[in-house]
């Protein structure tokens, strides 16, 4: 299925119903199809195609929903663009992705590069007038015809999507998803739309991450409408749930600890909260528990997944956190709130040992899995590719064990990512900016747990002069690395650990210097 089809259906069903709530604007679903239909002939004007790529840097908004319609449309495929990042980081990417256009918000003009290598006349201002010799968003939809004049000819297998992860090196990877990877997720886990079934979703993840896009389409797809933020802040979010209602809502641990520990958390409505699903990094237990208190009634749902398998492939369901039952029954829906539950039906997944064979009984080992979601490959990164995709299983690098009743748990990461906020952070990335500081010989970055983001970042800084100091590091990567990237903590050594084989042994440095960051 081609993933248009969700918005052409659900225009057809239910086309008066609101699609999408943003900054006081109300967009139904007819008139969003109209918008789509008005930038894909827009777009094609300016000649995109099957195969361009279609890029876009702005927070959260209705644009970028309709960009990634009409790229479809048009067979093109959408590049999300993680906001937060910094000059270097978006040339990376963008020199990685080469897109034919760049949809953009004025605040990220500056970080283009300079180069010549995208032209002015490739970029589209969402939020301000046109650069010269660019062009202006509403001004292309203005002049642009209303019907649709375009249908794709591109199958389900085709390339949708090119979404940037943080990899085990420096550089980012895209990673290459079809149109299947949206549609067999939702065809599987989503009602289409009805006439006679409206729900509201409040969506506060990132659009550039894999779950963001996801609940954008499933929203699409469901029929539902969908309250869009910027971006997330904790009294916003509870003024938007007792606003309109929202039914359903999605949050990475780090944002719902927040907004539980707001002052005025009491004094907003969350009754119509029938759903609230968290993922994207670990879920500390206290901050799952006192959930369940905060939100009676609510149900909650627990995915795990990355961007390589288009979002969630395992789930702890709503009955899991219901803490009710006999002692015994208790404690064991306790001990399953810190698993990532079980697989779903439209996906293989397996535990294996290092040499790809499955585990014997709860042995660790890597989650790997494989169906139609999974991607098709990074774009561009064939080295990268082969690394993660073997033998039609794909590899995810989070290291875990299986119960006898099928729960997964996760007992790290083989790759040392950091999870911080869901946000995904690579160590190596951190420690290529520690080495350009003079006064750093050596350095060694890794997650510690944190009750509050899921995991903090410290590094382990073997100093080339003594006169370096700990703030000096922090303020040197904060300078060049997106704000949730850099350090936390700096703690000082003679050496790194290493094996015979010189690679630096993380478990040690976790082990010796893992505690929680203090004074946070």
């Amino acid at each position: 299925m081609n993933t248009t089809e969700f918005l052409m259906i659900a225009s057809a069903i239910v086309p008066e119903r609101t699609a999408i709530v943003f900054d006081g604007d109300h967009i139904s679903f007819e008139m969003l199809q109209e918008r789509v239909n008005r930038l894909a002939n827009a777009m094609s004007e300016l000649g995109i195609g099957q195969g361009d790529r279609v890029a876009a840097m702005q927070t959260n908004c209705h644009h970028l929903i309709e960009i990634y319609f009409a790229a479809a449309q048009l067979d093109a495929i959408y590049v999300p663009i993680n906001f937060r990042a910094k000059e270097d980081e978006l040339a990376i990417m963008l020199g990685i992705a080469r897109p034919d256009l760049l949809f953009l918000g004025e605040r990220y003009l500056s970080l283009v590069p300079a180069d010549g290598s995208l032209p002015v006349d490739r970029i589209v201002m969402l939020d301000a007038p046109a650069t010269k010799g660019g062009y202006a968003y509403d001004d292309l939809l203005a002049n642009a015809d209303p019907d649709q004049l375009h249908f794709p000819e591109d199958d389900e297998d085709a390339t949708t999507v090119i979404m940037f992860t943080s990899g085990t090196t420096s550089v980012p990877k895209g990673a290459q998803l079809t149109h299947d990877s949206f549609a067999t997720f939702l065809l599987t886990n989503v009602e289409p739309a009805d006439p006679d079934v409206e729900e509201t979703n409040l969506l506060t993840v990132p659009m550039y991450h894999v779950a963001g896009l996801q609940a954008a389409l499933a929203a699409v797809f469901g029929g539902r409408t969908l309250v869009v933020m910027p971006q997330f802040d904790a009294e916003r979010w509870m003024s938007l749930v007792a606003e309109h209602r929202a039914d359903r809502a999605m949050l990475v641990p780090t944002m719902l600890k927040m907004v539980m520990d707001h002052p005025n958390f009491d004094n907003f409505d969350r009754s119509s909260l029938k759903v609230i699903t968290y993922g994207a990094a670990p879920m500390p237990l206290p901050v799952v528990r006192q959930a369940i208190d905060n939100f009676p009634g609510t149900r909650f749902i627990n995915a795990f997944g990355q961007t390589e398998t288009a979002s969630t492939i395992t789930m702890l369901p709503p009955d899991d956190h219901n803490l009710t039952g006999t002692a015994e029954e208790v404690e064991t829906k306790l001990r399953r709130l810190t698993s990532i539950g079980k697989p779903l039906d439209d996906v293989e997944v397996m535990i294996v040992t290092e040499d790809g064979d499955p585990v014997e009984g709860d042995e660790v080992g890597e989650i790997v899995a494989r169906g139609p979601r999974m991607m098709t490959g990074y774009w561009g990164q064939e080295d990268a590719t082969r690394d993660t995709l073997k033998g039609g299983w794909l590899y995810t690098g989070d290291l875990a064990w299986q119960d006898g009743d099928g729960y997964i748990f996760l007992a790290g990461r083989a790759r040392d990512f950091i999870k911080r906020g869901g946000e995904m952070i690579s160590p190596e990335e951190v420690e290529v900016i520690l080495a350009e500081h003079p006064g750093v010989a050596d350095s060694a970055v890794i997650g510690v747990p944190d009750l509050d983001w899921g995991e903090e970042v410290k590094a382990v800084v073997v100093a080339s002069d003594q006169a370096v100091t700990e703030q000096e590091l922090i303020d040197f990567c904060r300078d060049r690395l997106a704000g949730f990237k850099r350090p936390r903590s700096v703690v000082f050594v003679d050496e790194l650990p290493r094996n015979v084989m010189g690679k630096v042994l993380k478990r040690d440095l976790r082990t010796e210097f893992g505690d929680p960051v203090a004074g946070l």
